[in-house]
């Protein structure tokens, strides 16, 4: 049996509520936007900053890290937020496995875990013309297409999981597991998550 089940997703695939299913499933604790909560409040960022800055890079290139904004002078005079927040959610991230079951959606989980014996680590990706339908439904139409939207966010979590893991995002080698979910749909991808978690 699978302790820890860590969900990384395409913008748009329905991973993160494949992740709660399958939570709900087996009875796990959930930690989504609950874990950007608990980074805000050990290091005192918005929640809403934490929100993006935990999963996406400032801009679609590397370089733009070279530009993101200090820490405030309180908590270090060397880091930049990026790596500062970086370091507290891979604290929290670790406490979080070690106190139980769970299932962690995004936020490099596959990687910061990597050592443990007891993860499923799961990629959840889609069609593109799934995704973009999903994403209209879910937020709205704005002035950027849904394919453009889809674009610019998996490409910022590119960057950002190339930045501090080293690791290429989506690479199957990185993942136990990887699902279409405009293939299989949510229910099915849950429950084959769980089947093997099992």
């Amino acid at each position: 049996m699978k302790k820890i089940i860590t969900i990384s997703r395409e913008f748009g695939s329905g991973g993160r509520s494949i992740g709660k299913l399958v939570a709900d499933k087996l009875g796990y604790e959930y930690y989504d936007s609950e874990l950007a909560q608990r980074v805000a409040k050990e290091t005192g960022f918005d929640p809403e900053y934490i929100a993006d800055a935990g999963e996406y890079a400032p801009g679609r290139s590397m370089l733009s890290y070279a530009f993101s904004s200090s820490v405030p002078q309180a908590h270090s005079s060397t880091m930049n937020a990026n790596d500062y927040l970086w370091s507290a959610q891979c604290r929290i991230i670790l406490e979080l496995a070690e106190k139980g079951d769970c299932v962690i959606v995004g936020r490099c989980a596959d990687y910061i875990l990597r050592e443990r014996d007891d993860c499923l680590n799961v990629f959840i990706h889609a069609a593109t013309d799934y995704k973009a339908k999903r994403i209209v439904e879910l937020y709205g139409v704005t002035d950027k297409s849904p394919e453009k939207r889809l674009s610019d966010k998996d490409a910022k979590r590119r960057v950002n999981y190339k930045y501090f893991t080293g690791r290429e995002w989506g690479d199957t080698a990185n993942y136990h597991l990887c699902l279409d979910s405009s293939y299989f749909g949510q229910d099915e991808c849950a429950d084959i998550i769980v089947s093997l978690a099992k």
